[in-house]
């Protein structure tokens, strides 16, 4: 295999609902739909079984985290309204969602592939790239070791696509999913990429492909043929660039090793719309937990910030946002509150609301912050 460089892409299959299956083994096969809330927690009955939620049974407006493969054929997917979904699969179980459950699992495989393949460019909780080129170790018997290391770490699967570039192992970490393994090669892609629908390729967004299938270029083939005036008239230059040599499979793109976070959040929906009077006690006990969250991820990265930021949507969907930069950088739960209901008092508060939400940006490194330990405020003392 002669690949200037090796890399992996791997994606933990149906993360979230698998780490739910480990919890819960006698839902395995059936249709499950993770994104319920503390109510939707299975009941212990006498008899020592478990009594599940059932999606006939949700009301509210929610939406779907992620679901099962069995879930999935009956076509309900992550991000869909949980009211849709019910409509699908009435029959479908209903858990509610555990993060931190799902942080420990993703801090585990990681670390299992590190112990194997240390150049890793962390993607999200559920999925990594990984540079293979320096590793010894046959392609396959290499990717199968991660598998079998991912396995013995957390008891879930994973899918590897192995490439000589990231745009392609991302492709193909996905065309034989679940726990597949597949390697492609610069020769494999007009047989292996051009097939696929233009969708597939990481970059290419739901309005690229509407204005690409306007153009009849439906697939990754029929992009790599199209004539580069063509598409140059209607994406610009680079963009149209880009287009050309991502269809011919080319990326020259490096893992990268270590990502900055741009910023910590943390925000929920409510299952019915607050009134800012009458629900001031609820508001501000979301409020202040939504903070304390928020300190709690800082901490556990190991970071500060500076600017505090606020986000209410209301009851009519209009979307408001406002930040505070502080004198110093903070991690501090109750000096982020305190920040947070500053922001607060600058928005309209005289309509209902149905999201709000918290973040913390600006950030640097604890060891770099200093400490602050502002006293804790009251929120919404002033509404």
């Amino acid at each position: 295999m002669d690949w200037p460089r090796r890399i992996a892409h791997l994606d933990m299959d149906a993360f979230y609902a698998s780490v739910e299956l480990l919890r819960y083994p006698e839902l395995r096969g059936l249709p499950v739909v993770i994104g319920g809330g503390g109510r939707h927690q299975p009941r212990q009955l006498p008899d020592g079984t478990r009594e599940f939620s059932r999606l006939r049974d949700y009301v509210g407006r929610g939406v779907i985290t992620t679901s099962t493969y069995e879930a999935r054929a009956l076509g309900v997917f992550s991000a869909m309204g949980t009211m849709k979904a019910a409509a699908l699969a009435p029959d479908a179980i209903l858990l509610p969602v555990d993060f931190d459950s799902y942080r420990k699992y993703s801090r585990l495989f990681k670390a299992a592939v590190a112990s194997i393949a240390p150049q890793i460019e962390d993607r999200g909780i559920d999925e990594i790239y990984i540079d293979l080129t320096d590793v010894e170790g046959e392609t396959r018997e290499l990717a199968q070791r991660i598998k079998d290391a991912v396995r013995a770490a957390t008891g879930l699967s994973c899918s590897i696509g192995i490439a000589p570039n990231k745009l392609l192992a991302k492709i193909c970490s996905d065309l034989d999913k679940p726990n597949g393994l597949t390697v492609v090669g610069y020769d494999d892609v007009p047989a292996r990429i051009w097939p696929l629908a233009v969708r597939k390729v990481n970059g290419i967004g739901p309005k690229a492909e509407k204005k690409l299938v306007a153009l009849g270029i439906d697939t990754v083939g029929q992009l790599a043929a199209a004539d580069p005036a063509l598409l140059q008239e209607h994406f610009g230059l680079n963009y149209a660039e880009w287009l050309q040599r991502i269809s011919h499979g080319r990326d020259e793109r490096a893992i990268s090793t270590y990502h900055e976070p741009k910023g910590v959040s943390r925000e929920t929906t409510f299952s019915r719309d607050l009134h800012v009077k009458r629900d001031r006690a609820e508001l501000s006990e979301i409020f202040t937990r939504l903070c304390q969250k928020v300190a709690d991820d800082l901490a556990r990265k190991r970071y500060a910030g500076r600017t505090v930021g606020i986000k209410l949507r209301y009851a009519d969907f209009r979307t408001v946002t406002r930040d505070l930069t502080l004198p110093s950088p903070t991690a501090d739960a109750a000096a982020i509150r305190r920040a947070a209901g500053e922001c607060l008092r600058r928005v309209p508060l005289d309509d209902r609301l149905r999201l709000l939400g918290v973040r913390m940006s600006a950030l640097c490194s604890l060891e770099e912050a200093g400490r602050a330990q502002p006293a804790q405020g009251d929120l919404f003392a002033n509404m």
